[in-house]
C-alpha cells in the first residue's frame, strides 16, 4: 500500500459518523450538525472523545443520501423550495436579499427552512414592510452577534428565516463555524440555477 492509499487514522470512524449523521438529518429532520454528529456517535457506540467529521463531510454524505434514497422526490422538493426562495428574494428586494443555507447548497429536506440574508438599517424597517403587506412574522433567537434580528415567516412551501444584518456587513464574507465560506446568491443567480 502506498503512502497515498493509506487513510489517516480514524478516517473510517469519521466517515461512519458522517454517514450516520447525514441519515439522521435526512430522516429525522435534525438541522444542527453538531447534534446530528453527537447522536450518530452515540448510536455507533463510540466514546465521547471521538473526533467528529467536519460539517463539509456530513454535507457531502447528506447530498449522497438524498440522491440515493430520495432521488426525484428530493429534486422536486428542492425545486419548490428554490422557487419560493426566488419569490421571497423578489419581494424583499429593497433589503438586498441573498439566498443561503441548505436550499442553496442542495441539502434541504422536508424539515428545512429557507434562509434569506437581508441588509437593512433596522429590523423594524423589515418588519413594518412585511406587516404593510399583510405578512405576519415571529422573532427567533439570532445565533451571531452580527445579526440584528431573525424573523420567521411562513410560506406555502416552508418557513423562511429572514436574517437581518446591518448594511455595512453586505460586503463581508460570512463563514460557517468551521471556517468555510458561506455561499450566498442574489435573485438573478437563483433564476439561472432554476433554469438549469
Amino acid at each position: 500500500m502506498t503512502r497515498h492509499e493509506r487513510q489517516r487514522p480514524g478516517s473510517g470512524i469519521r466517515a461512519s459518523i458522517a454517514s450516520a449523521a447525514a441519515r439522521l438529518m435526512a430522516e429525522d429532520g435534525i438541522t444542527d450538525f453538531h447534534l446530528a454528529k453527537r447522536k450518530a456517535a452515540r448510536q455507533l457506540g463510540l466514546p465521547e472523545h471521538t473526533a467528529f467529521p467536519d460539517n463539509a463531510e456530513v454535507e457531502a454524505e447528506l447530498r449522497a443520501y438524498r440522491s440515493l434514497y430520495q432521488g426525484e422526490d428530493h429534486a422536486e422538493m428542492l425545486l419548490a423550495l428554490r422557487q419560493t426562495a426566488l419569490d421571497l428574494l423578489e419581494l424583499l428586494a429593497p433589503f438586498n436579499p441573498y439566498l443561503t443555507g441548505s436550499v442553496l447548497d442542495g441539502t434541504a429536506g422536508e424539515h428545512s427552512r429557507i434562509d434569506i440574508l437581508l441588509f437593512a438599517d433596522s429590523a423594524k424597517e423589515v418588519e413594518i414592510f412585511l406587516l404593510n403587506r399583510g405578512i405576519d412574522v415571529e422573532h427567533a433567537e439570532p445565533r451571531s452577534e452580527r445579526v440584528e434580528a431573525v424573523l420567521v415567516m411562513e410560506t406555502d412551501t416552508a418557513d423562511a428565516n429572514l436574517v437581518i444584518m446591518p448594511p455595512h456587513l453586505e460586503r463581508v464574507a460570512l463563514k460557517f463555524r468551521d471556517g468555510r465560506p458561506r455561499e450566498r446568491i442574489r435573485a438573478d443567480a437563483l433564476r439561472l440555477l432554476l433554469a438549469e
